[in-house]
């Protein structure tokens, strides 16, 4: 029989257990096949898996829905890094460093705070593919398109918090995935956006990072400054405190361990 492999549950962009994004960190002792992983995150059945392989200059990292493997993910990030400090595979205060399919990434502690350092993915106007703006059940004011997502503007945060998608049609849709967003009327916040990716497998994510990505440089445009603090609207909830930095994003989220144990196969 092959060794146990360390397996951490841990609940990301909220100070909370039971909060945030849950990711399953599982911290490989060599690289595995593809279909491995991807059937270990069916059986986690949380919105990613992420799957970490120690190399001289940081971790080799991919991430995995329970249907596909995503080219990024910042909440199954920042996951990884707060397990790695949390374990001692890195150590405290020094910064964790990521191989990943989106280049370098890095996580760094900021106090009670861990800050990620990502790409910068903007949304060009788009069209919408047909169907797309009914299923959301929403009014757009505008349409953009990045690499990865959809992005819709709506009109008030009242009407991202009640908005109800037909997940069945958005299923059908060519996309990985699609956020809606307005500026926020919350005392204290810049934006809000909920996100859904039923095509991924994931109907919503609870708080997505990547997704914040293309949201932090669009709201920086509109708003007129570099440094924002966002909240995504689902019902577990999360808080992000956001920054542009050039043709990146400083993404600053908290994370919470409430679960481990070991993969015996």
């Amino acid at each position: 029989m092959s060794s146990a492999v360390p397996l951490i549950q841990v609940d990301a962009f909220t100070s909370e257990p039971f909060g945030g994004n849950p990711a399953a960190v599982c911290l490989l002792p060599s690289a595995r096949d593809e279909r491995w992983m991807q059937r270990v995150a069916a059986e986690m059945n949380l919105s990613e898996t992420a799957f970490l392989v120690r190399r001289p200059d940081g971790f080799d990292l991919r991430w995995f829905t329970p249907v596909i493997e995503v080219a990024l993910c910042g909440h199954a990030t920042l996951a990884s890094a707060h397990a790695l400090w949390e374990n001692g595979d890195v150590p405290r205060g020094e910064i964790a460093r990521f191989h990943t399919k989106s280049g370098v990434l890095t996580a760094e502690q900021q106090g009670d705070w861990i800050e990620l350092n990502f790409p910068a993915t903007d949304a060009q106007p788009a069209d919408p593919p047909a169907g797309m703006i009914a299923a959301l059940g929403v009014t757009p004011r505008f349409v953009g398109k990045t690499k990865f997502d959809y992005l819709v503007e709506v009109a008030s945060e009242d009407e991202v918090r009640k908005a109800k998608p037909d997940f069945p049609a958005l299923r059908t849709l060519p996309v990985r995935g699609l956020m809606i967003t307005s500026r926020a009327s919350t005392a204290g916040l810049d934006f809000v956006s909920r996100f859904f990716a039923p095509g991924s497998g994931i109907d919503e994510d609870p708080v997505t990072g990547s997704a914040h990505c293309c949201l932090t440089p669009y709201w920086s445009r509109k708003l007129g400054r570099e440094a924002l603090v966002a909240q995504q609207l689902s019902a577990r909830g999360g808080t992000l405190r956001l920054r542009v930095d050039g043709d990146r994003v400083r993404l600053q989220g908290q994370a919470v361990t409430v679960l481990r144990g070991e993969l015996t196969v």
